[in-house]
């Protein structure tokens, strides 16, 4: 059976997306030079080679916390891509600008992870999205907040586990964009509910989850198998 790649059919080109080169690079002008920083965990941890069937091991150290954050935006990268191909019955031109941003994001997102980690990058993710219907507003827009409510608690919960100081700053250049998205999608649905209790805690603190939690709930929508069981814990 062909295995089902990001790329189809969640990942056209460029012209086929509606990102533009320029508007790709200026999304991810910024990220540029920290790219560089990045360079180095080709040799810091270890490659993550050892990858058996259709089990892939995200690896160790900052690099296997880069693989982890490079497997959550393949995915919210492949869901945005499909929901701006196929968008939902009755939506808006501004709910279809503003979700097409999200992509655009989420695509940059994408490839700044996979050029940073270069041969210690994880391969194209193969996704399940069986369970959405792209045509319904509510079935796209409430598995968007579940993606960007995941993605704030991913990126929370992985800061610690970060040896280098400049892997954290761009982890939190990174969540503060993905919580745009959450609060953006969140009053969709119900118009001031970007900070709901759910979310927000007692304390002003935004929720946070471990990789082995955020993967067990991102599961359900990847037909990969990840390994995390190199990557940090404390």
């Amino acid at each position: 059976m062909k295995k089902e790649m990001l790329s189809e059919p969640a990942v056209p080109n460029l012209r086929q997306s509606g990102l533009s080169r320029r508007k790709f690079f200026g999304i991810t002008g910024g990220l540029v030079a920290a790219g560089m920083l990045l360079d180095a965990c080709n040799k810091d941890d270890d490659n993550p080679s050892n990858n058996t069937g259709n089990t892939i091991n995200l690896g160790s150290g900052d690099t296997g916390i880069l693989n982890y954050a490079y497997a959550l935006e393949q995915l919210e990268a492949a869901f945005y891509m499909q929901v701006a191909m196929t968008p939902y019955s009755g939506i808006s031109s501004g709910e279809m600008s503003l979700l097409t941003d999200i992509r655009d994001h989420e695509v940059a997102h994408r490839e700044f992870f996979k050029k940073a980690l270069g041969s210690a990058a994880i391969p194209a993710l193969e996704v399940n999205f069986s369970s959405i219907d792209f045509s319904s507003r509510d079935s796209v827009l409430t598995t968007a907040r579940s993606f960007e409510d995941l993605g704030v608690s991913a990126y929370n919960g992985a800061g610690q586990l970060i040896t280098s100081p400049d892997y954290l700053v761009l982890a939190g250049k990174i969540v503060s964009v993905e919580a745009r998205h959450a609060a953006y999608i969140r009053d969709l649905i119900a118009n001031g509910s970007f900070a709901g209790s759910d979310v927000v805690d007692n304390n002003g603190l935004d929720k946070s989850r471990s990789p082995q939690e955020v993967l067990s709930i991102a599961g359900a929508y990847l037909k990969s198998s990840l390994n995390a069981n190199n990557l940090p814990t404390s």
